[in-house]
């Protein structure tokens, strides 16, 4: 099971990711969100991320040419679309960017996953739904929405995770990966002890699910 952290601000975060050594650590793009970084801001905490650590960008309702610009800036391996992409965004995302396209989805319903699902982005993750704050919320996503949906591709799940529920989690779905960002926060600062809760927390579930 893959992990991405996400929310990343600081050189002392970029050190805290370094050490829990996840697969995916994230950069937030939207000036909207509390944990907003400029592409440019971002890249010099890039070049202190350790090499085998995917850098993901989040965007939200962005021109694809701004997206396009900012992940070579920032020097990312994926994009994530948090907003209202649709199938001819991520199209025309793909003609101006090369690397990895996710399509994040606030999910309510089955259906809401069944039609994500039909998206030729090469990574879903499904996130708690929030119409304001387009994810880091903390809000528990609906699991039951995708146990009933039929979903029969890979994806990460978001939502609320944090260590004193992600063994809960993981019983119900079996995601491809997690994203984990305000379950190591306090008082929206990045916490090195909660985040080492949260990894010993879901040691055993990684090795268990990669087996």
């Amino acid at each position: 099971m893959k992990l991405k952290l996400c929310g990343i601000r600081r050189i002392e975060d970029v050190q805290m990711i370094n050490n829990a050594a996840p697969d995916y650590a994230g950069f937030i793009f939207w000036p909207k969100s509390r944990r907003y970084i400029s592409p440019a801001d971002a890249k010099i905490l890039r070049v202190s991320l350790s090499r085998g650590i995917k850098a993901v960008g989040v965007f939200v309702n962005e021109a694809p040419e701004k997206v396009a610009q900012a992940a070579r800036t920032a020097q990312l391996d994926v994009v994530q679309l948090h907003g209202d992409e649709n199938e001819n965004y991520i199209s025309r995302l793909r003609r101006l960017y090369a690397g990895e396209i996710w399509k994040a989805v606030g999910v309510v319903t089955a259906d809401d996953v069944r039609r994500a699902s039909q998206l030729s982005a090469d990574m879903l993750l499904f996130d708690a739904f929030d119409p304001e704050q387009r994810g880091g919320t903390g809000k528990r996503i609906n699991l039951s929405a995708i146990t009933g949906s039929g979903v029969d591709r890979p994806y990460f799940l978001a939502g609320g995770i944090n260590a004193m529920n992600v063994r809960e989690i993981l019983d119900t779905v079996i995601p491809y990966g997690i994203d984990v960002s305000s379950g190591f926060e306090v008082d929206g600062v990045k916490n090195k002890q909660k985040l080492a809760e949260f990894l010993e927390t879901i040691a055993h579930e990684r090795k268990d699910k990669d087996e």
